[in-house]
């Protein structure tokens, strides 16, 4: 099994609004590769699109607390809990991302809607 190759197709099923399609190739791939943070991360923004938001937030918390370093889970997570109304939680996670990468643009733009 190519991951990437498979990484990829799912990736832009899921970028066209394929979940389904997508989800069931991620999964495969987590499967083979429990370890893979990249699959999972997309699956978890999947379920939120979806409208499964409880899962969402706990696949991205759960990768965030396997990786406390991920930017790119942190920034999602931020966004997921802003979206559900928790403005509080999203900003400070927007603001960690800041303090370790002061130039992360969609961070900066995003931060414009905390106090």
């Amino acid at each position: 099994m190519d991951f990437e190759a498979l990484f990829q197709q799912a990736f832009q099923l899921r970028c066209d609004g394929q979940y389904s399609e997508a989800k069931v190739i991620f999964e495969q791939l987590i499967k083979a590769n429990p370890q893979s943070d990249k699959a999972m991360h997309q699956l978890a923004l999947i379920w939120g699109f979806e409208g499964d938001f409880d899962r969402s937030l706990a696949g991205l918390k759960f990768l965030l607390g396997r990786n406390p370093s991920n930017l790119d889970v942190k920034y999602d997570l931020a966004m997921t809990t802003m979206m559900l109304g928790d403005y509080d939680e999203g900003c400070k996670l927007l603001n960690e991302i800041l303090a370790v990468d002061p130039t992360h643009e969609k961070a900066i733009q995003q931060s414009a809607y905390c106090p």
